[in-house]
C-alpha cells in the first residue's frame, strides 16, 4: 500500500509555470512505475506523463517539448515540471503509482495504476 499526495498546483497565467510534486508514502518508492494525469470539468482522465523505475519517460503529444517528468527516490518524489502553460492545460492533476517488477516499463494508461492521490488543482488564465 502506498499513499499519494500531490501539491503544487494554482492559478498561472498563460505562458507561466508550475512544478507539481507528488510524496509517496513507505519505503519501496523505487519499486514504483509514476505517471501523472489530468481532468478537465466534464471530460475523461487523461494521461499526461510517465516515467519508469529506471527514468525511461513518455508524454502525451500536448505535453511535450513543454512538460518534464522526473523522480528522486531519495525523497519518495515524483515532479512534473509544467512550462509554457496554456489554458487549455487546465484540470486537476494526479498522481499515480503501480508496483512493477520490470525497471524499464511506462505506464500510459489509468487502469494500469493501482494507487492514486486526492489531486491538485492548476488553473491556467487567458
Amino acid at each position: 500500500q502506498v499513499q499519494l499526495v500531490e501539491s503544487g498546483g494554482g492559478l498561472v497565467q498563460a505562458g507561466g509555470s508550475l512544478r507539481l510534486s507528488c510524496a509517496a508514502s513507505g519505503r519501496t518508492f523505487s519499486s514504483y512505475a509514476m505517471g501523472w494525469f489530468r481532468q478537465a470539468p466534464g471530460k475523461e482522465r487523461e494521461f499526461v506523463a510517465a516515467i519508469s523505475r529506471s527514468g525511461s519517460t513518455v508524454y502525451v503529444d500536448s505535453a511535450k517539448g513543454r512538460f518534464t517528468i522526473s523522480r528522486e527516490n531519495a525523497k519518495n518524489t515524483v515532479y512534473l515540471q509544467m512550462n509554457s502553460l496554456k489554458p487549455e492545460d487546465t484540470a486537476l492533476y494526479y498522481c499515480a503509482a503501480k508496483g512493477t517488477p520490470a525497471r524499464g516499463i511506462v505506464l500510459t494508461t489509468r487502469h494500469e495504476y493501482a494507487y492514486w492521490g486526492q489531486g491538485t488543482q492548476v488553473t491556467v488564465s487567458s
